[in-house]
C-alpha cells in the first residue's frame, strides 16, 4: 500500500511553506502529496509548486495528483489539457481526479441538461478527458458534453506522458462506471466495511467491459487531527467531517439519498444525522451541532485525538485501499500542528 499525504486550504499555508511541508513529506518517506480543488491557489499549479519542491529531497519528485475536481467548474477540454501539461510538467508524476461535485443540485442542472443523469456526465467527462489523454482525435457526441476533431499536441510532436485519471465515486452507479471507465476510484470519509464494499462495485463495472478489477486503483483520503489536548483536536476535526455529512443545508428528502449524505446514509449513520438535522431545524449553532456530534460516528471514519493513537487508526481505516492517503486536519492554525499530523502518521509507522 502507498502512503500519501493530503493538504487543502484549510491549512492556509503560504507557498513557501506549501513547499517546505512537501519537502517534509518527502522526507518521511511519503510517496505522493495531494490537493483538492477548493478555494486557495489553482491545484493544478499547486500540484507542480509541491512536485518540484520535493525533488531537493527525491531526485525525480513525489507523485502529485488532485482527488478531486468538480466538473462544474471545467470543460472535458480544458482539464484535459491542464493535467496533459501537469503530466508533462512533472515527468508523468501526476494524476488527475475529477468528480461531479455539485451538479447533482438543481441550482447546477440547467449547465449540463435538466434531468441527465449524473452516470451520464461523467460517462462523458471521463470519456473525452481520457481519450485527449491518450493522444487521440477525439469525434464524440454525448449527452452532456461533445468534442469534434480535437487532439492534444504537445511541442516537438512528443507522446504525451500516461496520466492516470481517477473518479471520485461514493454511490454503487458511480463505483461501476469507474470500473468501466477510470484508472482508479478516490473514496472518501470510508469505513474498512465501506471500502470493500466500494471494490465489489467497482468490480461488477470492470466484469461488464472484461476489465481486471484490480487495474482499478484504489485510494481514498483519511482525515486525522491530533493534538495534545483531545478537544482541541475533536473541534477540528468534528467542524470537518460536519462540512460532508451535514453540509450547509438541510437535506430534502430527495438529497438525502445523494452525494455525502447518502455515503453516510449508507453506512448506518441516518438517525444521527436526522438527530442533528432537528436541532438545525431549532437553529442550533455550530458549537451546538460540534457538541452534539456523537464521536462514534466521528472515528469509525477517520480520527482524532492524541499522536500516539493515529498510526494505528490509520492502519485500521486503510484496509483494502492501495492508496491511502493522510488527509491533514490541523488542530491549531500553525503549520508545525499540520506536520504533527504528518510525523504521527508517517508512513514507516502505519505502512
Amino acid at each position: 500500500m502507498n502512503i500519501g499525504v493530503g493538504m487543502d486550504a484549510s491549512l492556509r499555508l503560504t507557498p513557501d511553506q506549501e513547499a517546505e511541508v512537501s519537502r517534509q513529506a518527502a522526507r518521511m518517506g511519503y510517496t505522493s502529496v495531494w490537493t483538492t480543488a477548493g478555494a486557495g491557489y489553482d491545484a493544478f499549479q499547486l500540484c507542480l509548486h509541491r512536485w518540484n519542491a520535493t525533488r531537493a529531497v527525491v531526485p525525480e519528485g513525489l507523485g502529485t495528483g488532485i482527488a478531486v475536481y468538480p466538473v462544474e467548474v471545467q470543460t472535458p477540454l480544458g482539464f484535459a489539457v491542464s493535467a496533459a501539461t501537469a503530466s508533462d510538467l512533472t515527468n508523468g508524476h501526476f494524476i488527475l481526479g475529477v468528480g461531479s461535485g455539485e451538479a447533482y443540485r438543481d441550482a447546477y442542472q440547467g449547465r449540463f441538461g435538466r434531468g441527465v443523469p449524473l452516470i451520464a456526465l461523467m460517462r462523458d467527462y471521463l470519456t473525452i478527458i481520457k481519450a485527449l489523454l491518450r493522444g487521440e482525435t477525439v469525434d464524440y457526441e454525448g449527452k452532456t458534453a461533445s468534442l469534434h476533431g480535437v487532439t492534444l499536441r504537445p511541442a516537438g510532436a512528443r507522446p504525451l506522458p500516461r496520466t492516470p485519471v481517477y473518479l471520485g465515486a461514493l454511490g454503487p452507479q458511480m463505483l461501476r462506471l469507474g470500473g468501466e471507465l477510470a484508472d482508479g476510484i478516490s473514496l472518501n470519509w470510508c469505513t474498512p466495511e465501506q471500502i470493500a464494499w466500494s471494490r465489489e462495485r467497482v468490480a461488477e463495472g470492470a466484469a461488464k467491459v472484461g476489465r481486471d478489477p484490480s487495474s482499478v486503483h484504489i485510494a481514498e483520503y483519511i482525515r486525522i487531527c491530533v493534538d495534545d489536548d483531545v478537544q482541541v483536536a475533536r473541534r477540528a476535526y468534528i467542524r470537518t467531517v460536519m462540512g460532508y455529512a451535514l453540509r450547509q443545508w438541510v437535506p430534502s428528502e430527495r438529497e438525502r439519498g445523494l452525494a455525502y449524505r447518502g455515503h453516510f446514509e449508507r453506512m448506518g449513520f441516518t438517525e444521527a444525522l436526522a438527530r442533528l438535522d432537528d436541532m438545525r431545524r431549532r437553529q442550533a449553532t455550530e458549537e451546538e451541532l460540534i457538541q452534539a456530534f456523537p464521536d462514534d460516528l466521528a472515528m469509525k471514519v477517520g480520527y482524532f485525538g492524541a499522536a500516539r493513537g493515529a498510526a494505528q487508526a490509520f492502519r485500521t481505516l486503510a484496509q483494502g485501499l492501495d492508496t491511502a492517503i493522510v488527509r491533514v486536519v490541523a488542530a491549531r492554525p500553525t503549520v508545525d500542528s499540520a506536520l504533527a499530523v504528518m510525523e504521527a502518521c508517517r508512513p514507516v509507522l502505519t505502512g
